[in-house]
């Protein structure tokens, strides 16, 4: 049975790409961004997402999965705005009607800054629900500039990378039969990065912060394939996972010990 996905995004890079592979796959997706996409919508704006859902609501009735792509890197509390509150924002107000469908899945683009440092302050502002603290901090940080401001983007990645797996196993999600999942892309060549991966300077100073010994720079269709994966019905069991598409920063930047030193048996309490 065809499904009805949303794609925040739609209008460029890899939220166009989503919208096409949904389309291929024969579902139909719900295209929804500030311009070139079907529905028009700042999805910073908390009343400007309900207004949206109730219009999705009335032309398709249906919505089986939601990609909440949307994204800015400004290094501003614009950042905070899009990144974070507005990629919650949108999958709670679709969460009625996700709820609904037979399989509703969300799947979130995080990024792989959400591994780099960044503020802990600001991160705890964001998974805390003080919107007018964090965006204030926020400003602070911009203030110092481009370095310091930094953080308004590694918080809003690391915050909602964390939110993702917070509900995952939720009532409100998994108890809904609503699998939520995230994409860390590493990096992406976009129209937004290809001035600085055009030159070698440029491409020292984002594979410097950002390795990707694996294949370089992903595509964005790198990245959309495993988004769309998983909104469909292929994905039957996944939840609460952060799935790092990356060229292998992720392994260079943690390890290869993810869980630790284990414990051996004789340090288990068997009661």
């Amino acid at each position: 049975m065809a499904r009805n996905i949303v794609v925040t995004g739609a209008g460029s890079g890899i939220g166009a790409m989503c919208a096409q592979l949904v389309e291929d796959r024969g579902d139909t997706a719900i295209g929804l961004d500030l311009k070139n996409a079907e529905f028009e919508v700042d999805l910073s704006d908390r009343s400007a997402v309900d207004d949206v859902v109730r219009q999705v609501e009335e032309q398709y009735g249906q919505v089986d999965g939601v990609i909440a792509n949307a994204g800015t890197q400004t290094n501003t509390p614009l950042d905070l705005k899009v990144n974070f509150f507005g990629a919650r924002n949108t999958v709670h107000a679709f969460r009625r009607l996700l709820a609904q469908s037979e399989n509703g899945r969300v799947a979130i683009t995080a990024s792989a800054a959400s591994l780099q440092p960044t503020d802990p302050h600001l991160v705890k502002l964001l998974l805390d629900d003080q919107e007018s603290e964090a965006l204030e901090y926020g400003q602070s940080l911009a203030d110092q500039g481009q370095m310091a401001g930094y953080a308004n983007y590694s918080a809003s990645k690391r915050a909602i990378a964390t939110w993702v797996r917070r509900v995952a196993p939720t009532e409100e999600f998994a108890g809904a039969g609503i699998g939520i999942n995230a994409v860390g892309p590493g990096v992406v060549a976009t129209p937004m990065t290809t001035q600085l991966l055009s030159t070698q300077e440029g491409r020292d100073m984002a594979f410097g912060a950002m390795p990707a010994p694996y294949n370089g720079a992903q595509r964005p269709e790198d990245i959309a394939d495993v988004l769309v994966f998983l909104v469909s019905g292929l994905n039957r069991s996944m939840t609460g996972q952060v799935i790092y598409v990356d060229g292998g920063f992720d392994a260079i930047g943690r390890g290869e010990d993810l869980w630790h030193a284990p414990k051996s048996m004789d340090q288990v309490d068997s009661r």
